[in-house]
């Protein structure tokens, strides 16, 4: 069932897709200040409620929501202008489709320290073997550890992808003393820039910080992960398809690697954000992974925090009131 809220001030329409009680608070509280006319909704956008939409040239998205083509001339034709969505990442829809049907598209930027911090924390629970640690202490196990832990100041870090999240990950690596390479066309001024299999090889630990694109789709394949150093760790925070899961799942099992965080994975949409305890899960990556004492899987929820989600939703209506204000004469 929508919502509609109107705003004794408004000048913006917008319809919010994927909206949940605590999403639906901060929006109403950001659309008054803002002056904003809400209708929202906790039901994804899709083809068949397109029309919910039909008097806001603007609607509001979340990553969790994949907007299909069928969904965006649906959407057209409810005569939607505009998607914000409220992600840095937009591979859930086809922009250039949408530009076609006279849909623009804008994502929004939100605190880069959420994803920064949680980068750090799982950096430190691999290289310190705290899932095993942690499960061995739960069944009453409190002897060490076969394997003992690393400090990052002793550790080369690579990062891929130096934007804002990027470069908030350099600034936390660079207080705990650790060696820096980076790869980008975006420079942060005190880290060395290499060719990014370079990076790779020189490596004890490579963490991926880059949009998902045609591109950067399996980013890190078998060939790269063949490159990596001898026990050395994987970090993912961005987005499941910058890596090859079965290259990163043979390396693992094999010995190769001395661990991975995955805080997104090939295949999530369905599984994550989801209680599956009661489910079967068809997801045998993600299985498998789950069994390695030396991976930490976490649920995309690296940007999970009170100041990010409410800098997403603020950004998402201002950005529909900036687009509506240029299309106002």
């Amino acid at each position: 069932m929508a919502e509609r809220r109107p705003s004794a001030f408004a000048t913006t329409e917008v319809t919010v897709f994927g909206c949940g009680d605590e999403e639906a608070v901060l929006f109403r509280d950001a659309g008054d200040r803002l002056g904003v006319s809400l209708t929202v909704t906790e039901a994804p956008a899709c083809e068949a409620n397109a029309a919910l939409a039909r008097g806001s040239r603007c609607i509001s998205v979340n990553h969790k929501n994949r907007i299909t083509d069928a969904t965006l001339l649906a959407l057209s034709g409810a005569g939607v202008e505009y998607i914000s969505t409220r992600s840095i990442g937009y591979n859930h829809l086809d922009v250039a489709h949408a530009r076609r049907l006279g849909i623009s598209v804008g994502n929004v930027a939100y605190s880069p320290d959420s994803v920064a911090d949680f980068t750090l924390m799982v950096t430190l629970m691999t290289v310190r073997h705290a899932k095993s640690s942690i499960r061995r202490a739960d069944v009453h196990d409190y002897r060490l550890g076969a394997t003992r832990g690393k400090e990052l100041r002793d550790l080369t870090v690579g990062v891929i992808g130096t934007g804002r999240i990027g470069t908030a990950v350099i600034d936390r690596l660079q207080g705990f003393g650790s060696s820096l390479l980076a790869h980008d066309c975006q420079r942060h001024p005190d880290v060395d820039y290499v060719p990014l299999d370079e990076l790779i090889a020189q490596s004890d630990i490579v963490t991926l910080h880059t949009p998902l694109t045609a591109e950067t789709h399996h980013l890190l394949d078998r060939r790269r992960i063949e490159l990596m150093k001898p026990g050395a760790y994987i970090i993912n925070t961005g987005r499941g398809c910058l890596l090859d899961t079965e290259a990163l799942l043979h390396a693992l099992e094999s010995g190769k690697l001395g661990g991975a965080a995955l805080d997104v994975l090939e295949g999530e949409e369905g599984i994550f954000y989801a209680d599956r305890r009661n489910k079967p899960i068809e997801n045998d990556a993600l299985l498998r992974l789950q069994l390695l004492p030396n991976v930490l899987i976490s649920p995309h929820c690296a940007y999970y925090t009170d100041h990010a989600l409410k800098d997403t939703i603020e950004n998402s209506l201002t950005n529909c009131v900036e687009f509506e204000s240029e299309k106002t004469p």
